[in-house]
C-alpha cells in the first residue's frame, strides 16, 4: 500500500509522493513493517505488539475514530445489504465524499 501511494499536493503546491508519518494500532506493530518504514524514511506512530492500548484520549487517534463514527451514521454501511463488493465499496466512497464535503463547508463558514 505504501509503495502505491498516489502523489498528493499540499496547500503550497508541493507534491508529496509518500506520507510523512504512518499511524496504526498494534495490528501494524510488527518488526518487518517498522523496518519497511525505516527503509522508506517514513515516520511511525505505531503501537508495538504487546504494548498498552491506545495513545491516550484525543492525542492522535481521535480523528480516525470520529471519522469511523461518521461512516457508521449511514444505514447502508452499518449492515451490508449489497450482494456485490463493488457496490458496497461505492457506498463507502460516496459516504466519504459527503463527509468531506460537509467538513469543507464547515471550514469555509469559519473563515468568512
Amino acid at each position: 500500500m505504501l509503495k502505491q501511494f498516489s502523489p498528493l499536493p499540499d496547500r503550497r503546491g508541493k507534491v508529496w509522493r509518500k506520507p510523512k508519518v504512518l499511524q496504526g494500532d498494534r495490528t501494524y506493530g510488527f518488526r518487518h513493517i517498522i523496518k519497511l518504514l525505516v527503509r522508506l524514511v517514513i515516520g511511525r506512530l505505531l503501537a508495538m505488539r504487546g504494548s498498552p492500548h491506545g495513545s491516550g484520549p484525543g492525542k492522535t487517534r481521535y480523528m480516525i475514530e470520529r471519522t469511523m463514527a461518521w461512516l457508521s451514521d449511514y444505514r447502508r454501511l452499518k449492515v451490508c445489504y449489497e450482494r456485490s463488493n463493488d457496490r458496497f465499496r461505492g457506498f463507502h466512497v460516496l459516504a466519504a465524499c459527503v463527509i468531506c464535503s460537509n467538513r469543507l463547508q464547515q471550514i469555509r463558514r469559519r473563515r468568512f
